[in-house]
């Protein structure tokens, strides 16, 4: 491997689900600006909307994950064309 191109400031953070408040705990070089105390200790906190807690593909359960209201717009749209 190449001498020097590998990051040296790696640290524990927190990375947390928002869709179903997971969280886990991993070393990672990720800048952020908020923290969380998890057991007395505080760790750099990364806000995610989906990881594989939450994806439907590793669950197994068929969930819409929609901000922004897209699906219903969709289906308002196109929902009812394949019924007659």
């Amino acid at each position: 491997m190449k001498k020097g191109i590998h990051p040296e400031s790696y640290r524990p953070v927190v990375f947390k689900d928002m869709s179903n408040g997971d969280y886990f705990i991993t070393r990672s070089t990720v800048t952020t600006k908020e923290t969380i105390d998890i057991d007395g200790v505080t760790y750099p906190l990364l806000k995610l909307e989906i990881s594989s807690s939450s994806h439907p593909f590793y669950t197994g359960k068929s969930k819409l994950v929609d901000t922004a209201g897209r699906v219903d717009k969709f289906m308002s749209r196109y929902g009812n064309r394949g019924k007659k």
